[in-house]
């Protein structure tokens, strides 16, 4: 028997997993059985080993941010999964049963004209797993075969899933975009974040450039230092426009990637060196900013915005994780059926890195 839900098509026996059926805060995540999902032809079937929590779940949660949905069931959220493949669809090839893999969560259509000339993190049908089919909270999850991507022995499973929505838009501004060089700075502020986590280790450790991240605790500014920030500024007691001057000798940062919003863009505005390249990629502070046109052509800055990226910045994220380059920064695992629980921790605020869901 196959069941249908939400549009997507299920086998009639039942797996455990976390999901939701009404949006609401923490409480409404419920441990329970949903149907076992079925795979297409270019479909991978994924018994998840670990995934990891991200700010997205938490506004799919509570229906914010363009989430809110009509529920005709319940409704399983997270993207950033790894485990090991069960099942390929008959057009499937790039990767086997048994293979180990990380799910890129950024779903993308193939077919526009974006994705055929390469430019894929433009796509103009693009989704996210988790959010507009069902994520991995679950025991087994079924993907499209060009999100999987093969990861390394050496990778955990937890190390994995913490990768790709905090990695991928980092590597996306400072790597590529941007194109941070190692005698230039760069601003991290959030450090404790899992952005702020990722984007230091790609300023230090993949490029060497000079390093200044922002936190609100001592105990995460220590954090931030052992991931190899030069500089560290409590954003609650500093101020951090005047710092920036201090340390950059009033020359100013070459490349900032937000992933905050109006209030870092309030406080460093001043402070961009000529030719700045300003990234940004989350704004949970607020969504409006007050923008002098003048300086930016004066100083010929440029300002560009990223969501995610492509699935060769994922390889190369694997690879250099694989290496010992870079790592996921993991606050705490919790295991599936505490996932209510996981996500008051994160509402918290009160962690460094990331929260994942394991299986086992």
């Amino acid at each position: 028997m196959v069941l249908k839900i939400n549009n997507y098509y299920f086998r009639g026996c039942m797996v455990k997993a976390a999901y939701i059926d009404s949006h609401g805060g923490p409480e409404v995540l419920t441990y329970g059985e949903v149907p076992d999902p079925v795979i297409g032809q270019n479909e991978v079937l994924i018994k998840v080993q670990a995934c990891a929590l991200n700010r997205l779940d938490a506004y799919s949660r509570a229906g914010a941010r363009g989430t809110r949905r009509e529920f005709s069931g319940p409704h399983v959220l997270g993207g950033d999964i790894s485990g090991e493949v069960l099942d390929i669809g008959d057009s499937v090839t790039q990767v086997k049963v048994g293979d180990r893999v990380l799910v890129n969560p950024r779903l993308t259509c193939q077919q526009c004209w974006y994705c055929r000339s390469g430019e894929t993190e433009l796509c103009q049908g693009s989704g996210m797993i988790g959010v507009d089919r069902w994520g991995g909270y679950s025991e087994y999850v079924s993907v499209p075969a060009a999100n999987v991507f093969q990861i390394p022995d050496n990778l955990t499973y937890v190390q994995a899933a913490s990768l790709p929505t905090v990695f991928m838009p980092s590597w996306n501004i400072i790597v590529r975009r941007a194109n941070l060089r190692p005698w230039e700075t760069i601003l991290v502020p959030s450090a404790s974040s899992g952005v702020g986590t990722a984007a230091i280790q790609l300023a230090k450790n993949v490029v060497g450039a000079t390093t200044i991240a922002t936190t609100s605790t001592p105990e995460k500014m220590a954090h931030a230092r052992e991931l190899g920030a030069d500089h560290v500024l409590n954003y609650q007691l500093e101020d951090i426009s005047d710092r920036i001057k201090e340390i950059t000798g009033g020359r100013g940062l070459d490349v900032v990637i937000d992933h905050v919003g109006t209030d870092v863009w309030n406080s460093v505005n001043r402070r961009l060196a000529i030719g700045a390249r300003y990234g940004i990629c989350g704004v949970t502070s607020g969504y409006k900013a007050e923008l002098q046109m003048g300086a930016m052509f004066t100083k010929h800055v440029t300002m560009f915005g990223v969501f995610m990226g492509r699935s060769e910045d994922l390889r190369n994220i694997i690879h250099q994780a694989g290496e010992g380059t870079i790592k996921g920064i993991v606050h705490e695992t919790y295991p599936l059926e505490d996932a209510s629980r996981a996500h008051q921790a994160m509402e918290s605020l009160g962690f460094f890195g990331k929260l994942i869901l394991t299986m086992s």
